[in-house]
């Protein structure tokens, strides 16, 4: 029988890999990826972190990079590859965990081709589980070039005509911005056009080290101003709205509300000239494979700082878990050094 099982092995998975590490406890990360990284890999080609480097690393090892670069996803991957090889973390890959159930001794991990004994578990599976789409997709003609935005990789996937995109939110407006580049296509935009956007740098300063600076990231949601912040709708960082919205061959349509064959219904009009659409309309989670896990109301575990209703069993890597940069890969390490504390803890 196992210590622990850690499920998901991106940053937070890794994050408590490497304290279990240290703990000298009888571990495992089982990912259901085909490669480390691979979380990362499977989004857009010309996505960059909005963080730079020296706000991105996990613990005990500094993503190697110069100061105030944006990292890509391939960085990001290659250094998740070096941070499993210098700590020698066990990471089993192809491995779709589908059931955890408690037991007299521990629990079962049940995936595929089989089933782990473990006394613990921790789940770092993320915020992001089942890409969520409107239901009048299914409305649309087969003509039409549907995808989310957790498939999309780049422009080359796109048929030639009208393109659509759905999502104001960070995914949405990067999407947006590559796509209407080519000023010979006419690129509908269905979302949020008032929310606000934030650069990159303020007076010469990185958003990060003003953040840093200020504590805002720092700020737990149980405190007032934390309530306050998780209450906004997230800012567009480092992406400039209002000069996307006002190039020529983009036209914000308003809500989707529904389709018909070969044309879109939206607020202001009815549109059927449009050849592709990309759903950035974000993920609903999934934690029903979890026995006897009591949710909250927006489905994610009940829980304090990764503690939920069943002994021995944790979390990391929630959005807003404890504060905003809970789920981030910078932001990870501090929940990760709290959920160990936790751990030595007990034992």
């Amino acid at each position: 029988m196992l210590d622990y099982v850690v499920i998901g092995g991106a940053q937070a998975g890794l994050s408590m890999a490497y304290h279990l590490k240290i703990m000298g406890k009888k571990f495992i990360v089982l990912d259901g990826e085909k490669e480390v990284g691979a979380s990362w890999l499977n989004r857009w080609d010309s996505l960059t972190l909005f963080t730079p480097t020296e706000y991105n690393h996990l613990p005990g090892l500094k993503f190697e990079a110069l100061k105030g670069h944006y990292p890509t996803k391939f960085e990001v991957a290659n250094y998740f590859k070096l941070y499993v090889k210098k700590f020698e973390i066990p990471v089993q890959i192809n491995t779709l965990v589908t059931s955890v159930r408690k037991t007299e001794k521990g629990f079962y991990v049940t995936y595929k081709d089989g089933e782990i004994e473990a006394k613990n578990i921790i789940v770092a599976t993320g915020p992001f589980h089942i890409p969520y789409t409107p239901p009048c997709h299914t409305k649309l003609s087969e003509s039409i070039l549907q995808m989310h935005s957790n498939y999309y990789k780049g422009v080359h996937q796109l048929q030639g005509g009208d393109t659509l995109v759905v999502g104001g939110g960070d995914s949405g407006y990067q999407i947006l911005d590559e796509i209407s580049k080519d000023k010979s296509r006419t690129v509908y935009f269905s979302g949020d056009t008032k929310v606000r956007s934030i650069p990159n740098k303020i007076l010469g300063k990185t958003l990060w080290w003003w953040f840093t600076l200020t504590g805002f990231l720092s700020y737990n949601k149980y405190s007032w101003i934390g309530k306050k912040i998780s209450s906004f709708t997230q800012p567009i960082i480092g992406t400039d709205v209002n000069e996307i919205l006002s190039r020529e061959n983009v036209i914000s349509a308003g809500r989707t509300k529904d389709a018909l064959n070969d044309e879109i219904i939206f607020e202001k009009e009815k549109i059927s000239t449009i050849k592709n659409v990309i759903w950035a309309t974000g993920y609903r989670p999934n934690f029903k494979w979890i026995e006897g896990l009591e949710l909250d109301a927006d489905s994610y575990p009940n829980n304090y700082r990764g503690v939920c209703n069943i002994e021995g069993l944790y979390f990391i890597g929630l959005p807003w878990m404890y504060t905003r940069g809970s789920a981030t890969l910078g932001g990870v390490s501090k929940d990760a050094s709290y959920l160990a504390n936790i751990i030595s803890n007990k034992n």
